[in-house]
């Protein structure tokens, strides 16, 4: 592992997504340019800076290529034109800086370039980390030096904007996106970006210390490495309506199309509140002129609420109220005020608040830029039931949604990534656009995480440590995910000592006298039912019984499974020895918890051996371990869908009791599963929720699983070994008729077309990428499938 890192190192290098080569000294020496700052500011309280740096050119040049990255954040700008924000987040000792070609943006003579950095301070993200404020930029070789951040730089502190903590959200631990953002023009520098701004009040900035990549030097507050995802997408969108106004006679929606300006009265009182119609993150926009002293609040919410804060059916806005982040503006009275906050926002409503005194406000322009990874839509899926394909449309925004520096559970509410979420929306990116750099990331970010004892954290970066042992067992299923569907074999390599740490941990926790895991520390959550919620001595729900005392079966399974996916892993690897005892435990814990907890009245695998409680999860898990005999597997899983007793899984864990319907040769039962996803639509949601209703966040990463299991489970393209270099087509229709796919591969395109026939056979036109092979089954008959074009019918 250690040579291939060091061989990385010395490659010049082209950043994913960015096309920019990167100077092999930026990565293996101090850099010449300072980490720089604002002199008489305490660095690590919440604060906004303006940096500048004015510079000549005797011609435009045909590249100049810098490396960019501040603490916390940075939006960059080129002669008043933004070019780049970040950096991707990271850790102290993984921070990212952006490469970034700025030449087109340049000219002959006098150009300046500019950032705006931020520091949240104690309103940061939970996925924020840091040190202090700062602001680094290097250029790339001797002719871009002329930036490198040092003293000829200039800054100076922006009091106009101050952080907003929306009172109503104050108690709630779990709203972890940072703050709002108030305004004041009077105190704002306008166009301090432009090249012909006067800075001459402004300070030298002050330098601290000079930016170290990752593995040289020593005592560095941060270790720096390239930004390994491409850049955000960013794209202008308007508005869809207004639903509601009050205090004013019309808003014309030619206002919201941008080709009206909207003017508030004076000394008015007036509500505007906006349907974009469909979720979305974004930056909104809103540009003003005139209007002095007056006040307008921006609310962003996913969707209205009653007073209990329960949602409806997210189209209803009669009797509701809205109740969310807010962002603030306070105009000066001045010309073409624009508003942008610093961070995105998610919503789908959005209210305007305005109160004017003595000076008309004209409101010139109100729209957003959407922002998240850009992922590409290169899937398709269609067939005869039309509600599928909303289900796909909408499966795949939550997970556009869900996906911007890293994988995030909630836009909303929290952005942090997490395993749980992680894992499943990374299969998605693999299935729908191909794209497997942020899954990389992911997996990287996880690794990073570890503690001492061997765990991985359950969410990362995060400023705030949380500790879900399972979540380090999905950890592993991510790996073994990543090496079905890629060959990057040093990559995985890395990953294996991790991997045998956390597993170490869960072995040290095993009862030998039992063959189970005894009582468990920390949050050991498994999923949210209505059953888990809040029963446990320590009042954290999604534990299910048996976790605190020990023996449970649901996680004594998951570790077996874990296992099995790395005894796969290591012996492809060529670690047999430890493969093989890997194997061998995961069959020793998978028996004994089956045979302690399998209730023979029942037919079912209780959640203890006490046999008080019964899941879905037991049984899912159970199938997936191999710790339920391959004969009794389907009768498991189809039990414990039909008896209402058993403790059901929520749309989270249905990823997994998929994997168990497949395993367990029943993955026809999966049409049938998407009631729930079918009722999100007809609630009016945009996105997939976080779970059935009442749910609290109206977009959550793991509901876009349906994406995946379209293609994996109805189509059944799945890889056949490692690296996807042979492809498996088991098609699972349950009631559909009729399948046409699309779907990228390493290799190509693969494309599908699938008719039922009489007496259940099937018709099948399949296109492979013309390198790969596979194997098409259907009715447990096997049949060749070559590249390029495969025509077959199949009974």
């Amino acid at each position: 592992m250690r040579i291939a890192l060091t061989f990385w190192l010395f490659l010049p290098l082209i950043l994913a997504g960015q096309n920019v080569d990167i100077h092999p000294r930026i990565l293996n020496r101090e850099w010449e340019a300072y980490w720089i700052a604002c002199p008489n500011t305490s660095l690590r309280a919440f604060g906004v800076y303006h940096f500048r740096k004015r510079f000549l050119l005797e011609s435009q040049p045909r590249k100049f290529i810098v490396h960019v990255s501040a603490d916390n954040r940075y939006r960059l700008f080129v002669n008043g034109t933004p070019v780049a924000q970040g950096p991707a987040r990271g850790d102290l000792f993984h921070w990212y800086f952006e490469s970034i070609d700025i030449a087109p943006y340049l000219q002959k003579g006098t150009n300046v370039v500019a950032a705006v950095v931020w520091n949240f301070a104690e309103y940061a993200p939970w996925a924020q980390m840091s040190f202090q404020t700062g602001f680094i930029m290097q250029g790339n070789t001797t002719a871009e030096s002329v930036v490198n951040t040092d003293t000829s730089w200039k800054v100076m502190h922006n009091p106009a904007i101050t952080p907003i903590v929306n009172a109503k959200f104050a108690n709630d631990p779990t709203i972890a996106v940072g703050p709002g953002e108030s305004l004041e023009a009077a105190n704002y520098p306008w166009h301090w970006q432009t090249i012909h701004y006067d800075d001459s009040h402004w300070l030298p900035a002050l330098p601290l210390y000079k930016g170290m990549p990752r593995n040289k030097g020593t005592s560095s507050a941060y270790y720096l490495m390239p930004r390994p995802i491409p850049l955000w997408q960013e794209h202008s969108e308007r508005f869809a309506q207004v639903r509601y106004f009050s205090g004013i006679s019309n808003v014309p929606q030619a206002w919201l199309q941008g080709k009206q300006v909207l003017t508030i009265p004076a000394y008015s009182r007036v509500s505007i509140l906006i349907d974009n119609q469909v979720l979305t993150t974004a930056y909104p926009e809103l540009t003003v002129q005139g209007g002095k002293n007056a006040l307008v609040e921006i609310t962003y919410v996913e969707s209205l609420v009653d007073h209990n804060l329960q949602k409806h059916h997210r189209n209803r806005i009669e009797g509701l109220e809205i109740i969310g982040y807010k962002d603030r503006l306070l105009p000066d009275g001045g010309p073409k005020r624009l508003f942008r906050p610093l961070w995105w926002r998610t919503f789908r409503y959005v209210q305007l608040d305005i109160q004017t005194e003595s000076d008309p406000l004209g409101l010139i322009d109100f729209s957003y830029q959407f922002t998240a990874y850009p992922l590409e839509e290169k899937a398709q899926f269609n067939s005869d039931d039309p509600e599928l394909k909303k289900i796909w449309q909408v499966s795949w925004r939550t997970a556009r949604l869900c996906a911007h520096e890293t994988y995030i559970n909630s836009p909303y509410y929290e952005q942090v990534q997490s395993v749980a979420e992680a894992r499943i929306l990374a299969l998605v990116s693999l299935y729908v656009s191909g794209d497997d750099r942020l899954m990389r990331k992911a997996i990287l970010d996880f690794n990073y995480s570890r503690l001492p004892e061997g765990l991985t954290q359950s969410r990362y970066p995060s400023r705030i440590p949380q500790i879900i042992p399972p979540f380090s067992l999905y950890w592993i299923g991510m790996v073994y995910d990543y090496w079905q569907h890629r060959r990057d074999d040093d990559f995985i390599r890395q990953m294996l000592p991790g991997i045998e740490e956390v597993l170490q941990w869960f072995a040290d926790n095993v009862d030998r006298s039992e063959n189970m895991l005894g009582p468990l520390p920390w949050w050991n959550f498994v999923d949210w039912t209505q059953q888990w919620q809040y029963i446990n001595e320590t009042n954290i729900g999604g534990v299910p019984e048996g976790v605190e005392k020990g023996y449970s079966s649901i996680l004594t399974f998951q570790y077996a499974y874990a296992l099995r996916q790395a005894a796969e892993l290591f012996e492809y690897y060529q670690r047999k020895e430890q493969a093989a005892l890997y194997l061998q435990q995961a069959e020793l814990l998978a028996k004994s918890a089956y045979n302690a907890c399998y209730d023979i009245k029942r037919g079912l695998v209780a959640d203890t051996p006490e046999k008080n409680s019964f899941s879905q999860h037991a049984q899912i898990m159970a199938v997936l371990s191999g710790g339920a005999p391959l004969l009794q597997q389907a009768s498991l899983i189809e039990r414990a869908l039909a008896d209402p007793t058993v403790t059901p899984v929520s749309i989270y864990y249905h990823f997994y009791l998929t994997r168990a319907m497949v395993k367990a040769g029943i993955a026809d039962f999966y049409y049938a599963s998407l009631q729930p996803w079918r009722e999100m639509l007809a609630k009016g949601l945009t996105t997939f929720a976080q779970k059935e209703d009442p749910t609290r966040s109206d977009c959550y990463g793991w509901s876009a699983s349906p994406n995946y299991e379209f293609l994996a489970t109805i189509c059944g393209i799945t890889p056949e070994g490692a690296g996807f270099e042979k492809v498996r087509i088991a098609p699972a229709l349950g009631l559909l008729n009729r399948v046409e796919a699309v779907m990228p591969h390493p290799e190509g395109t693969i494309r599908l077309w699938l008719q039922r026939l009489p007496r259940n056979a099937i018709k099948a036109v399949i296109f492979l990428p013309s390198s790969l092979e596979g194997t098409f089954v259907w009715n447990g008959k096997n049949y060749l499938l070559s590249g390029g074009l495969n025509q077959l019918t199949a009974k």
